[in-house]
């Protein structure tokens, strides 16, 4: 056992298959004992995620006992949760769709053109 933010104990046992089960961002809060603020959460949970899968893809977890993986993986939690606690998902660009854009260069409305025939070459590799 280990404890979460408020001092009660989390379950750490086979932390890492526990958490490949889990969906939604506050069930990762939640199992891993973090507190958050949940207008923070509303407004950046993909971006907590998707940087909390970045991180844990550096880490190697192999032969370390459930505790210290818990511990790793909930201070990984807490790095990605507090980078979007303190800026905006434009700041940080974890998507690509954000990383592609730039902020003095506004679209143009109606200039976005998409090749019919580039569409259809997807549907007929299927």
């Amino acid at each position: 056992m280990s404890c979460s933010a408020d001092g009660r104990p989390i379950d750490v046992t086979e932390i890492l298959a526990r958490l490949k089960r889990l969906s939604a961002a506050e069930e990762f809060f939640a199992v891993l004992g973090v507190s958050y603020d949940p207008k923070v959460l509303n407004v950046s949970r993909l971006h907590i995620m998707k940087r909390m899968g970045q991180y844990l893809a550096q880490e190697d977890f192999s032969g370390l006992p459930d505790p210290v993986i818990a511990a790793r993986v909930r201070a990984t939690l807490q790095r990605a949760y507090e980078e979007f606690a303190i800026s905006s998902p434009l700041t940080h660009r974890v998507f690509k769709v954000l990383k592609d854009h730039n902020p003095d260069k506004p679209a143009t409305p109606g200039c976005t053109f998409v090749p019919f025939d580039s569409v259809l070459k997807r549907f007929g590799k299927e």
